[in-house]
């Protein structure tokens, strides 16, 4: 089936805790640029919620695809360790974690397009559940299409954090678009990961489902599964959990740069399968370094124009106070962090060497 949009479309991947959060803002700056923020991980990356191209759904089915609540994301906002990339709870509305559940497209989506997410979501719900059934990736050109046109952009940006993995189904499903890579030093990378709710969870929940013996086809662990955990991991499947169980649970920061290196390894592989003139390498260093020549490069390569009134206001957004954390580090621990980062390292020190 043909394309439903004509806009240049890319997206931006990283491991998360990249300095991507930060670019979608920058990017959201720019008046022609369509800054389409965490759709896919606002879905989750359970298999059963994945956008599998081959799909075919009609309007209906795919509206409720993307606003369907993202019940881990719920359970993490009522037991009060809500991921800093959740907007839709610092101006609530009439969705609610503890009843309707917050829709998946108003979670990070909506609210960084405008300051009434629910007024944008009831004026989508009629159009998109009247479109006529078509591969699922048609319904995604088509919705990026409609919200271009509605908050202007001729270029279309979507960006996920931890979307690195994602690099093999964005390219079946969208085989035109552009990849932009951003990462950041690995160390500070990881160590960002161990103080964040999101990556907290995605590794206890690694650990649970290596406790229980689920294998990696299983889309949730059943009660039969959590009945073999014990309490401190159990009890984040609750559907009100204590928060210290998952921000105080003693996990040493070097497993995070064990995650971070595996991350970046096989994406990079992923990667290396896009041809050349549809992808680039952004690092976070780099952005903070020479703002300008590497947002007016950016700008290039995504088909917009690098205009001095954005270049200003972008430059203003950059924090250049995270950098260098993990040299704060205690000495051993550093150590152990720079030794788990160090395969990642290597990969992407080749990669770039040879760009």
């Amino acid at each position: 089936m043909d394309h439903i949009s004509t806009r240049p479309l890319t997206f931006v991947v990283g491991t998360g805790r990249s300095g991507s959060t930060a670019l979608s803002h920058v990017l959201n700056l720019h008046p022609g640029i369509l800054s389409v923020n965490e759709l896919f991980t606002s879905l989750g990356a359970e298999p059963h919620r994945h956008p599998l191209p081959g799909r075919v759904l009609t309007g209906p089915d795919f509206w409720q695809l993307i606003t369907r609540p993202n019940e881990d994301f719920d359970r993490m906002i009522r037991s009060g360790t809500p991921s800093p990339e959740f907007l839709y709870p610092r101006r609530p509305g009439r969705f609610s974690a503890e009843t309707t559940g917050i829709p998946a497209l108003c979670m990070m989506v909506l609210p960084h397009l405008t300051d009434d997410p629910d007024a944008l979501f009831d004026e989508l719900a009629p159009r998109v559940s009247a479109w006529p059934g078509r591969p699922v990736a048609r319904h995604y050109e088509a919705l990026f299409e409609l919200l271009a046109d509605r908050f202007g952009g001729g270029a279309v940006v979507e960006r996920s954090g931890g979307s690195l993995n994602w690099v093999p189904w964005i390219r079946e499903a969208f085989p035109e678009a552009r990849f932009v890579h951003m990462f950041r030093d690995g160390p500070d990378c990881a160590l960002s990961m161990s103080r964040h709710p999101g990556f907290r969870m995605i590794l206890r929940t690694m650990d649970a489902r290596s406790a229980s013996g689920a294998g990696p086809l299983v889309p949730r662990l059943t009660d039969q599964h959590l009945k073999t955990l014990p309490p401190d991991l159990a009890g984040l499947f609750a559907e009100r959990f204590d928060p210290a169980l998952l921000m105080a649970a003693p996990v040493p920061v070097a497993r995070f740069g064990e995650m971070w290196s595996r991350l970046i390894s096989r994406g990079l592989t992923a990667l290396s399968r896009v041809p050349e003139g549809s992808r680039t390498a952004l690092s976070y260093e780099g952005l903070l370094d020479a703002p300008r020549s590497e947002l007016t490069r950016l700008a290039e390569f995504v088909g917009v124009e690098p205009t001095e009134e954005w270049l200003t206001a972008a430059e203003a957004t950059l924090d250049h106070s995270r950098r260098g954390s993990a040299l704060r580090l205690p000495p051993d621990e550093l150590s152990a962090l720079r030794t788990s980062c160090a395969p990642g390292t290597e990969a992407l020190r080749t990669v770039l060497a040879g760009a």
